[in-house]
């Protein structure tokens, strides 16, 4: 990095993005543009976390996996000078530490503090959630059923609370493979960003199995993940083409492109930046739909609308289904030592769910 290099901020990129423009467009195309898209709330928090830290503590700050699964906040977080880590074990001893927003298990903390790393948990706290449930089941001596994607860091972590209590189910086709030692104490829960469909399928097949299958207190698929489905279902039959902003291992991404598809776009596909599209896609296009997932920055979907007009798509039509307005606080030893260094602590917004959203 050069001394003249301006890195943009990442951390509230999207929390209330202005209206993109219009332009003239050619023979009638346009843009549905869904709302809401792109960050939620849990990835705000976990990219401003790494920022602050990097502007508190200094360069380096370690991050242990990718802080959200986005390339290009990712590039961008380490050309400001985090150095992301795949295991703890590869962090300077003493050093400091940031958990992903996917969460981490009790194993990770445990071997963090045998290298007295200084941590900053940025989990989500919607997937602290999901893990005090595993906790609180496992306790309770339930079998446990953790509907998500073997490998997933959100998995891994949640798994990691209760290992022997809890299995994963990949999807409905694994069902069938289940083994239980008690079917009248079972309960299932999910990954966070899974689709609520893909969910509610594997529900239905497991409870088939097992009829007195209870479910959690509360719904694990986050308020972010389901209303940018609900928003790409309303825009996808419009829709000659759907183009999801995200990248290649951010599951609800993935999930984007296949809600699409399911609710009768013509095609849909995932791009991590503008020049990924082929103006191929759009040739008998005259509609186009624009999304992206939880851990996107605006600036990216800007990008790509920008591209999409000039190709001559210039109307754009915000398909609005939800309005967030949800924030989470910042870790709380990150807080502490942010105010005793006379840094604003404050973030801009208070945290409240919204007319049409769903909070934590």
């Amino acid at each position: 990095m050069t001394s003249t290099e301006t890195i943009p901020s990442l951390a509230g990129a999207s929390a209330f993005p202005q209206q993109v423009e219009s332009v003239p467009s050619t023979g009638g195309k346009r843009i549905l543009l869904a709302a809401p898209r792109g960050y939620c709330a849990g990835v705000d928090r976990a990219v401003d976390a790494v920022e602050k830290a990097l502007d508190l503590y200094g360069a380096p700050v370690y991050v242990r996996k990718e802080i959200v699964h986005n390339k290009f906040v990712v590039e961008t977080l380490t050309r400001r000078g985090a150095i992301f880590v795949e295991e703890t074990d590869e962090v300077p001893e003493g050093a400091r530490v940031v958990f992903s927003a996917h969460g981490v298990s009790p194993a990770v903390h445990a071997q963090a503090a045998a290298r007295n790393l200084a941590t900053i948990d940025a989990t989500c706290p919607l997937v602290t959630k999901v893990h005090k449930e595993a906790v609180r089941f496992a306790k309770d001596d339930y079998d446990i059923l953790l509907i998500g994607h073997d490998g997933h860091e959100e998995v891994e972590g949640t798994q990691g609370e209760a290992p022997d209590h809890i299995q994963v189910v990949n999807g409905p086709e694994e069902v069938d493979k289940v083994q239980v030692r008690d079917p009248d104490r079972l309960i299932w829960i999910s990954q966070t960003t899974l689709s609520v469909d893909e969910t509610m399928e594997t529900v239905d097949k497991l409870r088939e199995r097992f009829p007195n299958l209870q479910d959690p207190p509360s719904d694990d698929i986050c308020y972010a993940t389901q209303n940018r489905q609900v928003a790409v279902k309303k825009l996808a039959p419009d829709a000659d083409v759907v183009i999801v902003v995200g990248s290649a291992n951010s599951s609800n991404s993935v999930r984007l492109v296949e809600v699409a598809l399911d609710a009768g776009a013509g095609s849909s596909y995932r791009v991590d930046t503008a020049d990924e599209i082929d103006p191929e896609w759009l040739s008998e296009a005259t509609t186009v739909g624009v999304t992206s997932g939880a851990s996107v920055p605006e600036l990216l979907v800007r990008d790509v609308v920008g591209r999409l007009q000039r190709l001559g798509f210039g109307e754009v039509v915000e398909v609005r289904t939800a309005t967030e307005d949800i924030l989470f606080s910042l870790p709380k030893n990150l807080r502490a030592d942010l105010k005793a260094s006379g840094a604003v602590v404050d973030r801009p917004h208070k945290a409240r769910e919204a007319a049409g959203g769903r909070g934590a």
